[in-house]
């Protein structure tokens, strides 16, 4: 009996995303709009990123890439807007179409097989991008980059690189920051690790680089925002929105059960 329960709860845990994603529409691009407004106004620049369902259609994503670039040219703050640009087919007309609102766009990093398609898109179009640290070829698109004008976003990396990751992932992403140390154009530290978050600033500011912390929406922050303040960097807010958002969250909170534990400790300031 106990083989068929675990059985059972395992079907329901990959089936839970799914059906999340049938009942509950998502935030459409006016109310990400608003959310990052009101972010704003608590003093917390915001980046949007349209997160579409299984089945979105690339004329779906364009569309709704392009009014909450829309939306958010209207409310006239610093919000960034995340692109996945295989989502788009790679396609520099549909790009530049949505950067026609003056929303500056960055593309995020997926699976490592795009990543020179992306870093290319990123070069023509003078676009943002994220470079994963768990990547092989990261450290050398970070000295490709290191004087482009195109702000640069550091994360760890959610996609494994399918030659194997680096053997150590915080090391990789310091030498990262070490090579971007210098520059003249912002790189996003993004990572909710406190020391990691605190190393890494400090090597851009001591280069006299222009930083800023990167938060997403949902993950504890409390003890990483008290590194930024202490250390007189802005904050960045990842907020993601549209019918694929918490399908997705719903999917990683259940593949890391350890994440309530650390909202918890973060809370309590273990």
């Amino acid at each position: 009996m106990s083989g068929v329960i675990r059985a059972r709860l395992r079907d329901f845990r990959y089936a839970l995303p799914n059906l999340v994603e049938r009942i509950v529409p998502g935030e459409g691009a006016a109310d990400a709009a608003a959310q990052c407004a009101e972010f704003a106004a608590r003093g917390f620049k915001t980046t949007a990123g349209f997160f579409g369902a299984g089945e979105t259609s690339r004329e779906t994503v364009i569309a709704a890439n392009r009014q909450v670039a829309e939306e958010l040219a209207r409310a006239r703050g610093s919000t960034l807007l995340a692109v996945k640009a295989p989502a788009l087919g790679f396609d520099p007309t549909a790009l530049r179409g949505i950067a026609a609102s003056g929303v500056p766009l960055v593309f995020d990093a997926l699976t490592e097989p795009h990543a020179e398609k992306t870093v290319a898109l990123a070069q023509e179009l003078c676009a943002g991008i994220a470079l994963p640290a768990r990547w092989r070829r990261s450290a050398a698109d970070a000295e490709r980059l290191r004087d482009e004008p195109c702000r640069i976003r550091l994360v760890k990396g959610e996609w494994a690189d399918p030659g194997g990751d680096v053997p150590d992932v915080a090391a990789a992403y310091l030498e990262l920051a070490s090579i971007l140390a210098g520059r003249w154009t912002m790189v996003g530290v993004a990572t909710h690790d406190p020391r990691l978050a605190e190393t890494a600033l400090g090597l851009l500011l001591d280069a006299g680089t222009p930083c800023e912390l990167e938060l997403i929406r949902g993950l504890p922050r409390r003890r990483t925002l008290d590194v930024a303040r202490r250390m007189g960097v802005p904050v960045r807010l990842y907020y993601p929105f549209g019918p694929g958002w918490w399908p997705y969250a719903i999917d990683k909170a259940l593949a890391r059960p350890y994440l309530p534990v650390w909202a918890l400790r973060d809370r309590l300031g273990f």
